[in-house]
């Protein structure tokens, strides 16, 4: 398999993981919506109470947190930034499935933006899985990039190539 077929291969599967993250944010998006008209911080106590945990433990806290911060967070800001993501995650994955350059540069922008954020985390709260999610997204980010080069490769062969030679 040459470098050319590896590396679509790579963006393809990239693709399919973007769609999967764009359907899982869907999914908790609808979750969440769900439980609109329900005491979600009295059912976050109960699972918390189901597994035998302290509220005051630090996962417990950290629900606990994140549900009070849903209960105070609009309906509407919750719809807007659950759609915005998957629609970004399923705008990229479907440029990259199409093999299109502008999908591969969306792909970045979108993938690098999170870096100096995980760096940051990495930084200040290291553990293995800030760690690997940082690798991974710099490994996105340069597969990416390393298509976008094949593709500018290619183009310039191409345009070396007279057109008399090419017929």
């Amino acid at each position: 398999m040459n470098s050319q077929t590896s590396l679509r291969a790579a963006v393809k599967t990239m693709a399919l993981f973007e769609a999967l993250k764009g359907v899982a944010a869907l999914m908790a998006l609808l979750g969440l919506l769900s439980l609109l008209h329900h005491d979600v911080h009295h059912l976050a106590m109960e699972l918390i109470g189901h597994f035998g945990l302290s509220p005051g433990q630090r996962y417990p806290s950290l629900l606990l947190d994140a549900v009070d911060w849903l209960n105070v967070t609009p309906v509407h800001t919750l719809v807007l930034l659950g759609g915005l993501y998957a629609a970004v995650r399923f705008v990229e994955a479907w440029g990259l499935w199409l093999d299109k350059s502008w999908g591969e540069w969306f792909g970045v922008l979108a993938s690098a933006a999170y870096i100096p954020f995980e760096v940051h985390h990495v930084m200040h709260k290291s553990s293995w899985q800030a760690l690997l999610v940082l690798v991974f997204n710099l490994l996105l980010v340069l597969v990416l990039l390393a298509r976008l080069m094949q593709r500018r490769k290619e183009a310039a062969a191409h345009d070396l190539i007279p057109a008399s030679a090419a017929e």
